[in-house]
């Protein structure tokens, strides 16, 4: 159930990308104690000559991006659509975040150039506007100014969180947002985002770089602070993350308190198995069975037994994940089906040690005559 949480959980801020870096005016974390957030809030949005620059001399980046979002209302007849993020992108956005066009295709290079009015947009908002039939080629209507369809996106579903979710998407160029929104500081402030390469490891050549750039475009001396954040997509999971550490922990003590319960539980049971084949035990022996014979048959019974329960819970977890939670998705992973199992082997030969030794010691006389 921890995993299940903490995956969906980090799965809802999968919008930031992965191997992002953003440029934004506060940064994820908490600032400097000496640095007030008025100080931050005073700071310059990024700008689209900014992308520019930047676009023509990162080196450590596989793509870099610009977009700018805002909520509307998507018309079509007597069709409305209320609360769609609407975002206006560039070409590359595809390169650094994840765009699954299902139907359709994205936009060419020369529909963002030209600021064409061109729209792709998410299965929810498909499916409000266009009920029949498919919506590709058809028009609708984003602040009275009519756009084609060229493109649906995959259906995401539900998060956990009240976020960003591709199903409200409605993405257009970059160029037709500008004509319909005032982007600046007193407007819509658009997000300059670079893909750092995996070999880069915390994209930190790439943060360097990126630092040095905007700073000689903002014209910072060397003893002035940065005017700008660099924020990594991985901040957030890497705390949520942190967070679970902690949660893992507890649940591990909780557990723990289960597994010593089941422990004794197959302890005592072996305790009475071994007392009521004593008389067994003694004419294994006295017919030249070893000690070690005698010691291998009761740890793989309460091995076998522990199994089983292990078996148990698992196939009731199992069940579990055909249940629906509304937005939280139960799985079942790899890791968590061999620790399990693991764990019972390990329960079960530790629980079953003390009694297998004893039965191992018996005397083979003493053993035959005990009723």
């Amino acid at each position: 159930m921890v995993d299940s949480l903490e995956k969906n959980i980090k799965s809802s801020f999968s919008f930031l990308g992965t191997n992002v870096l953003r440029v934004d005016r506060f940064p994820f974390s908490n600032g400097p104690g000496e640095y007030p957030w008025w100080k931050y809030f005073r700071r310059p949005p990024g700008t689209y000559g900014e992308f520019v620059y930047l676009k023509e001399r990162l080196k450590n980046a596989e793509a870099i991006t610009i977009s700018a979002s805002a909520n509307t209302t998507l018309k079509r007849g007597s069709s409305s659509f209320e609360g769609a993020d609407l975002q206006g992108v560039v070409f590359d956005h595809q390169e650094v975040y994840d765009v699954p066009v299902m139907d359709g295709r994205y936009f060419t290079e020369l529909e963002i150039s030209a600021s064409r009015n061109v729209t792709i947009l998410g299965a929810k908002i498909a499916a409000a506007l266009f009920p029949q039939g498919t919506a590709i080629g058809k028009e609708l209507k984003i602040k009275g100014q009519k756009f084609v369809v060229i493109g649906l996106l995959e259906e995401e579903g539900e998060g956990l969180f009240d976020l960003p979710s591709k199903d409200n998407a409605c993405l257009i160029p970059f160029g037709a947002f500008g004509k319909m929104f005032y982007m600046g500081r007193w407007g819509i402030e658009p997000t300059i985002a670079a893909k750092g390469s995996d070999s880069d490891k915390g994209l930190v050549a790439l943060e360097n770089e990126m630092t040095g750039l905007l700073r000689g475009k903002r014209g910072l001396k060397p003893i002035e602070v940065d005017s700008f954040a660099l924020n990594k997509s991985e901040f957030i999971q890497n705390a949520i993350g942190a967070v679970f550490d902690v949660i893992s922990i507890a649940g591990a003590v909780i557990g723990g308190f289960s597994i010593l319960v089941g422990g004794f539980g197959i302890a005592n049971i072996m305790f009475v198995s071994v007392r009521e084949r004593t008389n067994i035990i003694g004419i294994q022996k006295s017919l030249g069975a070893k000690n070690y014979f005698i010691l291998l048959q009761f740890l793989f019974e309460s091995t076998f037994l522990s199994i089983i329960g292990g078996l148990t819970g698992l196939m009731m977890v199992f069940a579990f994940t055909f249940v629906p939670f509304g937005s939280l998705e139960i799985f079942m992973s790899a890791n968590n089906i061999i620790l399990g199992l693991g764990l019972s082997t390990v329960i079960g030969m530790l629980s079953g040690a003390i009694p297998a030794a004893m039965a191992a010691r018996m005397d083979p006389v003493e053993a035959i005559r005990t009723n």
